[in-house]
């Protein structure tokens, strides 16, 4: 019995630039357990991203931020409701929730900050200097005189 890892499948990705990750993205399966909660991911620069998640009803200190791997997870979990309250209608998800996403190389967590049950998460890509691009120089010299070896500078 060979037992298979779908997690990748649900991983979102985050400075790849790259066109066939656009469509295994778009083609991936998204049932109801993995939508939640709904998110956007934002190019905001040349080299900067922002993915924004909605999380009503969730403080900062019930969410949790965490990058391993090239692989930012957010956690979210918040407190048990009091027993004293009897809900007529419950519409507000509070359930726990975790989302991954996938980041490419390079890419670094600037920092999170919650703003009308909006989480934002501001990523950028900061390519060592070792792995830049960089110009070399062509030194142009005059060309050297010959050296006279044997004999004199004086033409036959």
């Amino acid at each position: 019995m060979r037992a298979l890892d779908l997690s990748p499948l649900y991983r979102a990705t985050v400075g790849f630039d790259n066109l066939s990750r656009v469509f295994d993205s778009v083609t991936r399966f998204d049932d109801a357990q993995t939508a939640y909660p709904p998110y956007n991911i934002a190019k905001s620069g040349e080299d900067a991203y922002r993915v924004t998640l909605a999380v009503a009803g969730f403080g900062a200190d019930d969410i949790d931020i965490q990058v391993e791997n090239n692989t930012l997870t957010v956690k979210g979990r918040t407190a048990a409701d009091a027993g004293d309250v009897t809900y007529l209608h419950r519409g507000i998800a509070g359930r726990a929730f975790e989302r991954r996403f996938e980041l490419a190389d390079h890419i670094q967590v600037v920092g999170a900050r919650m703003e009308n049950g909006l989480l934002h998460v501001d990523l950028k890509r900061e390519i060592p200097e070792a792995l830049k691009p960089r110009r070399i120089a062509i030194n142009a010299s005059a060309q050297a005189k010959p050296t006279l070896v044997e004999g004199s500078a004086k033409a036959a």
